[in-house]
């Protein structure tokens, strides 16, 4: 697989929100928006602030180093640890905002390393779709369906 094979075979996927490019940058870097989309979280989604989210377990959660977070155009991650899915460690979830016409925003996310060749994929995918949807109706709406709600 050449590098520009492995680059297009990471999970991406684009969507359209009716939302600020602010809201949605907010959604991506609050404790309260992350746990209104996501799942419980903690830490500091500022540049150099540390996120950790709750999945099913209350004590070991996955953790993201934030490695950018430029108002209202980008958040990168690294994940540094998350026990119950050893094959994110490394891995890199990119969120770049573009605002579009009006109070609309268009959303591409990339998970740097999240590729076929990893054992989770199939279920990775379908739980970032979810979330994706669960964004989007907490950037339109208010009201998102974060996990174990």
């Amino acid at each position: 697989m050449t590098i520009d094979q492995a680059q297009t075979a990471d999970y991406q996927k684009t969507i359209r929100l009716r939302a600020a490019a602010s809201d949605v940058f907010d959604a991506l870097t609050t404790v309260a928006g992350l746990s209104s989309w996501w799942t419980r979280t903690t830490g500091s989604g500022e540049a150099g602030g540390e996120v950790r989210f709750f999945f099913a377990s209350p004590t070991e959660p996955c953790v993201m180093h934030v490695d950018r977070a430029d108002r209202p155009t980008l958040v990168e991650w690294t994940v540094t640890e998350c026990a119950f899915l050893p094959d994110w460690v490394g891995t890199r979830p990119v969120f770049t905002i573009t605002p579009v016409e009006g109070d609309r925003t268009e959303l591409h996310f990339r998970h740097h390393g999240l590729t076929p060749e990893l054992e989770c994929i199939e279920m990775c995918t379908d739980g970032w779709n979810t979330c994706l949807a669960s964004l989007s109706q907490f950037a339109e709406s208010g009201q998102g369906s974060p996990f174990g709600s």
